[in-house]
């Protein structure tokens, strides 16, 4: 009795701060609040282990939301490196010798994969790169990309990123075996240092099991014949998918792809016929796209969703948890009307 006295209290305080109501709050039964991120769940961990710890591991991740996760893991004993920062799209990132230089000097590079970043064959090479390369999507059932590169629904065309969309992360379940691989690779690489990284990563892992408890909590209130979104590329296939989110855009898998105007069209007259009600520009995009269909539609865009990078800190997504959890609350309150 008393473990659910506690969850129904840590509801009433998320239900009131994502506005879902009595309706949501009923909906949501069992789920509980989750920590912004690991790290405090592991402190004991961390002092103890980071006391031993020897020179630290120099590591590299390409981009701001895998350097968080590979940070939730690493802690202190790891000297990290992010070659894309907050607000920042690797879709167009060019690397520049300074980002070759901290490759090169690294005993692990860890990317994203299914040819979310493009540019790291290039990169490995001019860098002289000697040490692991890590890809933390290994693993996962990766969905294909619709059109091999063109926008999912025929809106749009731009560049292939290949076979699969590589915007696995927008799925807990995912970014949990994202959290595996980093441990197995940091394990291997740092052996003296392998408890300290497990006991971090199954601290982290409960965070993000209980975070995907709560998406699913927010969105229970909620009819499937209601959850439709207007985005501007597709970076939310694996979100759609895992909690049962339609997401339409102008844009393919690319943020750089350039929409054609049948497209827009054709775009603008779904949004018409099925009353989608929430619209939404990406902190990685041009919003002009997202304003064109909001003057086409008058319909308002309901906010920014955190796709391809984190927001800096003091932002609204600073850490991964915090990305998912902003993305959430955004949606379903636009959905809602709250």
């Amino acid at each position: 009795m008393k473990r659910r006295h506690f969850a129904t209290s840590m509801l009433v305080g998320m239900g009131a701060a994502w506005g879902l109501g009595a309706t949501g709050l009923a909906a949501a039964q069992g789920a509980a609040a989750v920590p912004a991120q690991a790290g405090a769940a592991a402190n004991a961990a961390s002092a103890s282990a980071a006391a031993g710890a020897a020179a630290a591991l120099q590591v590299v991740a390409t981009f701001s939301i895998l350097g968080d996760l590979v940070r939730q893991v690493g802690g202190e004993r790891l000297q990290l490196d992010v070659l894309i920062g907050p607000d920042s799209d690797a879709h167009v990132f060019q690397p520049r010798p300074s980002h070759a230089r901290q490759v090169r000097e690294a005993r692990l590079l860890f990317s994203n994969g299914l040819g979310f970043e493009g540019w790291i064959p290039r990169l490995l090479q001019s860098a002289a790169f000697r040490g692991q390369h890590v890809v933390v999507s290994r693993g996962i059932a990766a969905l294909r990309s619709a059109g091999h590169g063109h926008a999912h629904g025929g809106h749009g065309h731009g560049h292939s990123h290949g076979e699969h969309d590589p915007h696995a992360w927008q799925n807990v379940a995912h970014a949990r075996v994202y959290v595996r691989n980093i441990a197995d690779a940091l394990c291997a690489a740092d052996a003296a240092g392998c408890d300290f990284y497990r006991q971090r990563a199954q601290a982290y892992d409960d965070v993000l099991a209980q975070l995907d408890a709560e998406i699913r909590a927010a969105w229970a209130p909620i009819a499937p014949a209601q959850r439709k979104v207007i985005v501007s590329h597709d970076a939310f296939a694996y979100y759609g998918q895992a909690y049962g989110v339609r997401f339409l855009s102008a844009r393919g898998v690319s943020s750089d792809s350039e929409p054609t105007a049948r497209g827009i069209v054709r775009l603008v007259q779904q949004i018409r016929q099925e009353q989608v009600r929430a619209l939404f520009v990406e902190n990685v995009t041009d919003p002009r796209l997202i304003e064109q269909i909001a003057r086409e539609t008058g319909l308002r865009p309901a906010g920014r969703l955190y796709s391809d990078a984190l927001s800096a800190p003091g932002g609204a997504a600073p850490t991964y948890v915090d990305m998912l959890r902003h993305n959430t609350q955004a949606l379903t309150r636009a959905i809602l009307g709250a």
